[in-house]
């Protein structure tokens, strides 16, 4: 998920930066952490509903299962629920140039330069939006259910995502853990792919355990419409990075910036007609500029390079972070360069490529192999 850092960073700020912006980021999240409640004492609260108790049980088996199967952190985090009253906690604004896929950065103490700006409040983040608009960037408003402090604070489970399906909340809690075991300042796109790799991995390993075959049947058919879907981002994304690499007036790239965004619209058309109506992607595409593709690119560049990574590990997962935290200690460069490499690597070794054909074996599985 995207993150914001509040609380008491307004302490560490030179004065006048921001100042507005810093206030309100404290005091958003502050409301938040003074009222969590302890999860074990609500479960043994009679006035605790019968749906929470039930979303409660499950949740403190998956924060074990983070701990104890995945080696992340093992902390108050996650041992404590906030009921909200509103369907987000943050809401995180991306922008990006009309002609470029390229976020903008905004860049804060500790955490350092991130590619979007999160509010506690979504007039704020509207209103923030707006103004750049104006200056003709294109701009996207993303609804966060949750976000990490960093193991600055103890982060609550929240009402904004408790009531999800089991594996939902699993993968969530595993991405946010994550960014508590290895987080990289000035790195969005490392940091997210990072946590999003941790979550895909765990989620597997979560779902084998739970010996549940209708999960696991919902599960897989979610994880192939998400990678169909992923697969025409990559496709769409290429075309439009072709396209701004053009000398072309600007007319004519927003002509063909409105043409590659019409005909991924009816590519995804008949995607849903092939999953049978399925209009979960329908609210993206509501919005379509390039702002969507970069608020997406954070989080998926990588994630088969860790995947990958994690596979030449032996899906030993101290070793694997141990190993990313290595490549986080290089240079930008040279970071984004191996990353690359490990990308291509992984997409090579996937199913209908020469290298994969001789490693599809049930034995060569490195999951089932572990087992």
């Amino acid at each position: 998920m995207k993150k914001i850092f509040a609380g008491i960073i307004i302490l560490l700020l030179p004065a006048c930066i921001q100042l507005d912006y810093y206030l309100s980021s404290a005091t958003g999240h502050l409301q938040v952490i003074r009222k969590r409640q302890s999860i074990s004492d609500l479960l043994q609260q009679s006035t605790t509903s019968a749906d929470l108790q039930r979303q409660l049980t499950q949740i403190a088996q998956i924060r074990d299962f983070a701990s104890q199967q995945l080696g992340l952190p093992e902390n108050g985090s996650y041992r404590s629920y906030v009921e909200l009253d509103r369907p987000y906690v943050v809401w995180n604004v991306v922008a990006t140039p009309e002609f470029s896929l390229d976020p903008l950065q905004w860049c804060f103490p500790i955490v350092g330069c991130v590619s979007y700006r999160g509010y506690f409040d979504q007039a704020d983040a509207e209103n923030f939006a707006a103004s750049l608009d104006q200056d003709h960037y294109d701009t996207a408003i993303n609804g966060v259910p949750a976000y990490s402090t960093l193991n600055w604070f103890d982060d609550p489970v929240l009402s904004t995502f408790s009531h999800w399906p089991a594996p939902s909340v699993a993968k969530l809690i595993f991405h946010e853990l994550a960014h508590q075991k290895l987080y990289l300042p000035d790195d969005s796109t490392f940091n997210e792919s990072f946590a999003s790799a941790v979550e895909k991995i765990g989620i597997e390993l979560w779902l084998e355990q739970q010996n549940d075959p209708e999960m696991s049947r919902r599960f897989a058919q979610q994880a192939e419409r998400q990678e169909q879907f992923q697969r025409l981002l990559r496709q769409t994304r290429n075309e439009l990075e072709l396209l701004y690499r053009q000398p072309l007036p600007e007319e004519q790239l927003r002509t063909g910036k409105l043409a590659i965004f019409a005909s991924m619209r009816q590519s995804y058309r008949q995607l849903r007609e092939s999953w049978g109506g399925y209009s979960g992607y329908d609210a993206w595409f509501a919005q379509l500029n390039n702002a969507r593709f970069a608020a997406l690119h954070t989080y998926h560049r990588w994630v088969p390079a860790f995947q990958l990574a994690m596979q030449q590990e032996n899906y030993d997962f101290e070793r694997f972070y141990r190993r990313c935290q290595v490549i986080a200690e290089q240079p930008q460069q040279q970071r984004q360069m191996l990353l690359d490499r490990l990308t291509a690597e992984y997409q090579r070794s996937q199913p209908g490529t020469q290298m994969a054909q001789k490693n599809e074996s049930e034995a060569d599985h490195p999951v089932r192999k572990q087992r």
